[in-house]
This record gives C-alpha cells, structure tokens and sequence, in this order.
C-alpha cells in the first residue's frame, strides 16, 4: 500500500475553499513517515511564509514572489499583532485555527479565504500588473497613509482590499489648497469589475490619479496595460 496526497471530497462549491486549505497545510507541512490524517497543529512562521508563496507564485503563474514586506503585511493580519517587528515575528509559529479556522477581527472571513481570493483576483484579472510590480498589494490602510501623506496630489497605489474578498482598491492623496493631505481609497474593484473594464483603462478614466508611488508618471507606468479605445 502507499499513501496517496491529501483528497477532500466536497458537496457544494462553497466548501472548495476550505477544502484547499486542507489539502495546501497537508501538503506543505505534514511528515513524509507520519500515521495518516496526523498533521502539525503548529507551524513555524517562516514555513508558512515560503509555503504561501509558493503557492501565490504557482496559481498566478509569475515569477514575481513576495516580498518582505509582504510577509510583515501578513504576519500582522495573521496573528492581529501591530506592534510587533518583522524580527519578533520570525520566531512565532502559527496554527491551523489563525489559518483558517478563526474569523478575522471585524470580519466574516478567515485569514486563508481572504489570501485566497487575492490569489483568485490575482490570477484572472492582475497578472500582469503584479508581474510588473506595479501593485504593491499587501499592505495595510494605516501605512498607505503615512507613505502617501508627504507626496504630491495625485500620488497612488495600489492594494489589496482588506474589508473584502478578492477586491483590489487604489489609494490616492488629495492636497488642499493649504497644503493639508487627505488619503482616499476608491472602492475595491472586483474580478467582476474588471473583466468589464481593466484595470489599466480604469486608472487611465481616474483623472484624479497622476503618479504611481513613489514618482512614475501613470502613463509611463500603465500604458502598456491600456487598450486602444474604439471611437463612436
């Protein structure tokens, strides 16, 4: 007999997410000799980290992994810790209920359903404009605001929407006639929303928008992702 991978039969679509999850921590962090169905209920964050993008790396089909930053993104998303380090989080490990088990404070979803409609997004609708690292992505509201307060009017970028599933969002700074700073974030776009109109045709509509942070000029930025308008 041998052991096969990891199946988890399903009876409706909904549960195909949860399913993933199963499989995805089976997979990744399970003993090649262990008793069958006896998982880590524990693992080391860094594990997590290079299982995670792995797994973003192989769904969106890009070279273009994550970064850093992404991860100390995640890590306070994961363990709803804001005052911690990216040194502090790399000696934590990170269990199966924070995976996808427990709901997000003020959410309705886990922190594994959240990663996994990014991913989706990301596949169908963004591809290409994260494999031009033109979206930053995962980051938090709190420190687009402090990146964005100091730049010019018109100053943008782009993140992952984090009241939502599968929602990226733009952020953008508004400059008052008195040099005051204002931080607006669009209403996250969804996979639904931009198969009717890209995302690129979108930040070209979006007078208001003028650099990609931190100084790209957003035609130089985003026009090869234009598509030519058709007159009429």
């Amino acid at each position: 007999q041998v052991l096969s991978l990891p199946i988890v039969v399903i009876v409706h679509g909904n549960q195909d997410n949860n399913a993933k999850a199963t499989v995805l921590w089976d997979n990744a962090f399970s003993e090649i000799d262990r008793v069958p169905f006896v998982v880590a209920e524990r693992v080391p964050w860094d594990k997590m980290c290079d299982t995670l993008n792995l797994k973003f790396m192989a769904e969106v089909q890009t070279t273009k992994g994550l970064l850093k930053e992404h991860y100390f993104f995640l890590a306070q998303k994961i363990f709803n810790d804001y005052s911690a380090s990216l040194e502090d989080f790399q000696s934590r490990s990170v269990s199966w209920a924070q995976f996808n088990k427990e709901i997000l404070p003020g959410r309705g979803f886990t922190f594994w359903q959240w990663f996994d409609g990014v991913l989706d997004l990301t596949k169908r609708c963004l591809k290409s404009y994260w494999s031009d690292r033109l979206i930053i992505g995962f980051i938090s509201k709190q420190y687009v605001c402090k990146l964005l307060s100091t730049e010019p009017d018109g100053t943008f970028l782009l993140r992952f929407s984090d009241s939502e599933i599968g929602g990226v969002t733009i952020a953008h700074v508004i400059r008052g006639k008195d040099g005051s700073s204002q931080v607006e974030n669009i209403q996250p776009f969804s996979a639904k929303d931009l198969s009717i109109r890209s995302l690129g045709d979108r930040i070209r509509d979006l007078g208001q928008l003028r650099n990609l942070y931190p100084n790209t000029p957003k035609d130089q930025a985003f026009g090869s992702h234009y598509n030519s308008e058709q007159e009429g």
